[in-house]
């Protein structure tokens, strides 16, 4: 299956996580701390890391973002047992590709990693769409994957990048949640409720919309999902 790395640093909660995926068929290892997680995650160069942010000596924002600066795209989930919104988000601007808030039930965690192992696995997959689109003062390069605002290249996350590439796609039309889960994610219907999409949304629209309080391109429709007005 998947090499896996979990860096957490509580004993009975790394015990408990490498058990249940060893038992899904995964090689783990595991680290207690940031720096012996980040010199693993180096080292090793695992399918996924599964990251707590509350960790001893480094920070799981640090490592993350020390990750990602040296090139490293293997997928990252990370633990955290802050519910603030804002939590999250920083999570995701130092390159996380989903979460999970403790405390979590397995069938919720599996459910993540199968997800990021699928998605990392097609990763690699061409996009069958033209290479520039455009909305506002916002362009979109499809091919090197920039994003440019009024001139000024904005940086997105990968994950950001990919659900607001599904809404350009749809050309005006409402996407579900459950539908941008399963493209951008690889999440399957049966899998579990996220706030993932709303979050990301939120800061496409911090990034790109010139007042995020009023989107004018990246629309809600209530009751069904989200779309892009161009």
């Amino acid at each position: 299956m998947a090499n896996i790395l979990v860096v957490e640093d509580n004993a009975d909660l790394a015990f408990g996580l490498s058990t249940i995926l060893e038992f899904e068929g995964h090689d783990v290892q595991s680290a207690a701390d940031g720096p012996s997680g980040l010199r693993s995650a180096r080292a090793r160069a695992p399918d996924l890391v599964i990251l707590d942010l509350m960790l001893p000596g480094r920070s799981g924002y640090e490592v993350l973002r020390e990750l990602r600066a040296g090139g490293a795209r293997m997928p990252v989930l990370i633990l955290t047992a802050r519910s603030e919104e804002r939590d999250v988000v920083m999570g995701f601007d130092s390159g996380a590709d989903d979460y999970v808030t403790k405390p979590f039930s397995t069938l919720e965690l599996l459910a993540r990693v199968r997800a990021l192992l699928r998605r990392a696995s097609t990763s690699g997959e061409p996009d069958a769409v033209e290479e520039k689109r455009a909305f506002g003062e916002v362009e979109v390069d499809l091919g090197s994957r920039v994003v440019s605002r009024a001139g000024e290249v904005v940086e997105l996350t990968p994950k950001e990048f990919d659900l607001l590439n599904a809404l350009l796609r749809r050309r005006g039309a409402v996407a579900s949640r459950n539908e941008l889960l399963t493209e951008v994610w690889r999440y399957g219907n049966a899998d579990v409720a996220t706030r993932t999409v709303d979050v990301h949304i939120a800061e496409l629209r911090r990034k790109l919309e010139p007042d995020p309080s009023s989107p004018t391109h990246i629309l809600t429709v209530r009751k069904s999902g989200y779309r892009l007005r161009t």
